[in-house]
């Protein structure tokens, strides 16, 4: 993969660029926010490594101003151990995945690689279609009815289990076995917050949410939204 590491810290940034080479990557390094934006914004890149303390605006802005732009690209953040808002405000602005410093290089390659090997669809001539909302999977689009919906590739991934097997109710331990592989330990407050960004995008005022929540058992899709 191309991968973009936003890191101000040289050391780290130097012993994360070497390792990520050695698997096979091309790394391009920032060391600040403004020039992370620059180069995810200005070249094509899969992979965004993305740390939250920088110089010129934090890690949050630059997530921003990455989703803003539409790009289909993933974003790993990088956060303090002791910070759980920041992992958290990483999740609902549009991350894709976290993970807390301090951290082993190990544990960083099988989360790029995870994330990686989800940029594969195996599936690229399949459309579902449930009610009003289809999804693409060889285009990688959503809609729901005329309008087309903007999903980072992590919603897009949840969204797919729930569009494969509509009806059926998924608990939050299932989600994060499909998703994350198994690579890390997740928290329930993960899946709600992925839930949550899907809603907010799918849902239509007044009307009964497309994921429906099963109290005390997980999400299902609504097979007619």
């Amino acid at each position: 993969m191309d991968i973009l590491l936003v890191e101000d810290e040289p050391h780290l940034a130097e012993q994360v660029s070497r390792a990520l080479i050695q698997a096979g990557h091309a790394v391009t390094v920032a060391v600040d926010g403004p020039g992370a934006v620059k180069k995810a914004t200005g070249s094509r890149c899969d992979l965004v490594v993305l740390d939250v303390n920088l110089p010129g605006y934090d890690g949050f802005e630059v997530l921003s101003r990455i989703r803003a732009t539409r790009l289909p690209v993933r974003v790993l953040m990088l956060t303090a151990r002791s910070e759980v808002g920041d992992r958290v405000a990483g999740l609902k602005a549009g991350a894709d995945d976290y993970l807390t410093k301090p951290f082993a290089l190990e544990e960083l390659l099988a989360r790029v690689d995870v994330l990686g090997r989800r940029n594969v669809a195996p599936e690229a001539d399949i459309v579902y279609r449930i009610g009003d909302l289809c999804m693409d999977m060889g285009k990688r689009r959503v809609s729901r009815g005329d309008r087309p919906l903007e999903l980072s590739p992590r919603e897009f991934e949840v969204l797919q289990i729930f569009m494969k097997e509509p009806g059926r109710t998924f608990s939050r331990d299932e989600i994060c076995e499909r998703i994350w592989e198994r690579e890390h330990e997740y928290d329930t407050r993960t899946v709600e917050i992925f839930i949550m960004r899907l809603r907010k995008k799918l849902d239509r005022p007044g009307e009964e949410s497309v994921i429906r929540t099963i109290r005390s058992v997980g999400y299902m899709l609504n097979s007619a939204p």
